[in-house]
C-alpha cells in the first residue's frame, strides 16, 4: 500500500513539474514555436554538433588506439610514474589509468583496476580514489581537440593544468574522507600477492607486419571512435536542448519564431543574482556560459554541444575555453559515472565521499585555470 501511494505521489509531482516547465516556456514562446524549437535545436544539434564531436571521437578513437600499439601509451607511463607518489599519493602504475582515460573515457578506469595484477599496487583506499583520479581526465582528448579547434590553443593548455590541478585536489580528499571513516581500507588489495610482479607486461609475439598493424589498429580505434559517438547523442540532444531552452532568449528583434537555440533565459535570470560569484571566480561576463559547467556534471559530451552556439552569440573567449576545458575535463560527467564505476568496484558507501570530492575539485580547476589566464594574459 506504501509503494502504491509513493509512486501515485511520484507521478503527480513530475506531472505537476512538466506541466509547470511547459507552461512557463510555453507561455513567453507559444505552444507551437517552444515545440518547433524543441525538435529544430535537437535535428540542429544532431546535425551540426553531434556528427562533429563523433567525426573528432572517430578521429582520436584511432590514434589512441596507435599510440597503445606502438607502445606511446607505456611510454607515456612510464614517464609520469615519478609523478604519482608525491601529487596523488598512488604507486606509479596509476599512470597508466590517466592516460587510458584521457584518450577514452571514465570506466577505462575501472577495467584497469579489475585487473588483478595492476591492483596488486594499490591499497584499498588508493583503489576506490582511482574513480576520483581518472575520472578526472575522461574525455580529455576530446575536449582538448574540441577546443583547440576554436583557436584557442594556449587557453585549452592551460585549462589542462587547471583540470590536473582539479584532479589531485579530488584525489587527495577522496582518500582522506575515506581513511577517515573507514580506517580499515589503509591495508593492501590482494593479501598474500606474489613476491615479484612485473611492471611491464610481455608483449605477445606480433605475427602480423607494421603496416597490418597500423592499419587494425586505425579501423578498431576508429570503430571504438563510432561507438563512443553514438554513446553521447542522447545526452546532446536531451541535456543540451533542454539547457539551451532555459538559457538564450528570443530571436532577433525580440520575437521567437520557433527556430533552434531559441528559449526562455531562466538560467541567466538566477545566475544574475549571484552574477560577482562567477564574474570573480570563473571570468564569466555573461551568465549564459554557466550553462556548460552545469550540463558538464551529467555528461561533457552535452556540454561540448553548448559550444556552437556559445560561439555565434559571440561569448566564447579565450577565458571561457581555459575554464570550459578545465571543468569539463575534470568532471566530465561524474555524476552519471561514479555511482556505477564505485558499485562495480564494491564500494558503493563510498558514493557519497566521492562525488562530494570531486565537485569542489571541479569548482577548483575552473578557478585555478581563470586566475591562470589571467596570469598568462599579462605577460
Amino acid at each position: 500500500m506504501k509503494k502504491v501511494r509513493r509512486s501515485t505521489v511520484e507521478a503527480v509531482v513530475f506531472l505537476t513539474l512538466l506541466i509547470l516547465v511547459f507552461s512557463l516556456l510555453g507561455s513567453r514562446m507559444g505552444g507551437g514555436n517552444m515545440l518547433k524549437t524543441l525538435m529544430n535545436t535537437a535535428h540542429d544539434l544532431l546535425l551540426n554538433t553531434v556528427f562533429y564531436l563523433m567525426g573528432i571521437t572517430v578521429l582520436t578513437g584511432a590514434l589512441s588506439k596507435l599510440l597503445s600499439e606502438f607502445g606511446v601509451v607505456t611510454l607515456l607511463e612510464r614517464f609520469l610514474r615519478p609523478l604519482m607518489k608525491p601529487l596523488y599519493r598512488l604507486p606509479g602504475v596509476a599512470a597508466l589509468g590517466a592516460v587510458m582515460t584521457f584518450l577514452s573515457d571514465n570506466p577505462a578506469i575501472i577495467a584497469l583496476s579489475k585487473d588483478k595484477t595492476f591492483s596488486a599496487y594499490f591499497k584499498k583506499y588508493q583503489l576506490i580514489s582511482l574513480t576520483n583520479f581518472g575520472t578526472a581526465f575522461g574525455m580529455g582528448f576530446v575536449v582538448m581537440i574540441t577546443m583547440i579547434g576554436y583557436g584557442q590553443m594556449a587557453a585549452a593548455l592551460i585549462g589542462f593544468f587547471g583540470a590536473a590541478c582539479g584532479s589531485v585536489i579530488s584525489t587527495r580528499v577522496m582518500q582522506r574522507s575515506c581513511l577517515k571513516a573507514w580506517p580499515e581500507l589503509d591495508s593492501p588489495v590482494q593479501e598474500g600477492t606474489p613476491e615479484v610482479i612485473q611492471e611491464e607486461h610481455v608483449e605477445e609475439i606480433k605475427k602480423d607486419g607494421v603496416f597490418m598493424r597500423f592499419l587494425n589498429a586505425i579501423l578498431d580505434g576508429g570503430k571504438n571512435g563510432v561507438e563512443l559517438g553514438l554513446q553521447i547523442i542522447p545526452g546532446v540532444l536531451i541535456i543540451t536542448t533542454a539547457v539551451i531552452m532555459i538559457t538564450f532568449g528570443a530571436g532577433e528583434g525580440g520575437v521567437y519564431d520557433g527556430s533552434s537555440s531559441q528559449g526562455v533565459p531562466i538560467l541567466p535570470y538566477l545566475a544574475e543574482k549571484i552574477h560577482w560569484v562567477f564574474e570573480w571566480l570563473f571570468g564569466f561576463t555573461h551568465m549564459e556560459l554557466i550553462a556548460f559547467p552545469m550540463t558538464a556534471l551529467g555528461a561533457v559530451g552535452a556540454a561540448l554541444g553548448l559550444l556552437p552556439t556559445f560561439h555565434a552569440a559571440g561569448i566564447l573567449d579565450g577565458n571561457a575555453i581555459a575554464v570550459f576545458t578545465a571543468i569539463g575535463m575534470c568532471w566530465s560527467g561524474f555524476l552519471s559515472t561514479h555511482t556505477a564505476m564505485l558499485d562495480s568496484l564494491g564500494y558503493r558507501k563510498a558514493i557519497s565521499k566521492a562525488i562530494g570530492a570531486h565537485t569542489v575539485a571541479g569548482l577548483c580547476a575552473g578557478i585555478i585555470a581563470h586566475f591562470a589566464f589571467l596570469l598568462v594574459s599579462l605577460l
